[in-house]
């Protein structure tokens, strides 16, 4: 029986949660990919709370006219910009079941440019 996309992502997104925990020192970074738009949270798991988050329907890079991959580099710059400015200068990367491929990749890349380690 062949799995769904939807039923694959959920299982490789479990099996990396068993090792991928934030704290609050160095939170996770958890990516969303939907198919129009990119979010990115900053989780800490020992207290269930999330410390800042960034999307591309913010007003800073909603307004801008880019391709979805550039649009995850936005956003990638935007949640370093505003986790340096909280302090926070590393992160456990959570891929979330998707690909470290693309748009996912983007992100990463530009969060590691904008200055955070991971």
């Amino acid at each position: 029986m062949a799995l769904t996309k939807i039923e694959r992502r959920t299982r490789i997104k479990r099996r990396i949660r068993k090792v991928v925990s934030g704290t609050g020192q160095k939170p996770r970074m958890s990516v969303f990919r939907s198919n129009t738009q990119i979010y990115v949270q900053l989780i800490d798991d020992l207290t269930g709370t999330t410390l800042l988050s960034a999307s591309s329907r913010c007003k800073e890079i909603s307004t801008q006219k880019v391709n979805k991959t550039e649009q995850a580099r936005l956003v990638g710059k935007l949640a370093a910009e505003r986790s340096l400015a909280k302090g926070i200068d590393s992160v456990v990367f959570d891929r979330n079941g998707y690909l470290y491929h693309g748009r996912v990749k983007s992100l990463a890349d530009a969060a590691r440019e904008g200055g955070l380690k991971f």
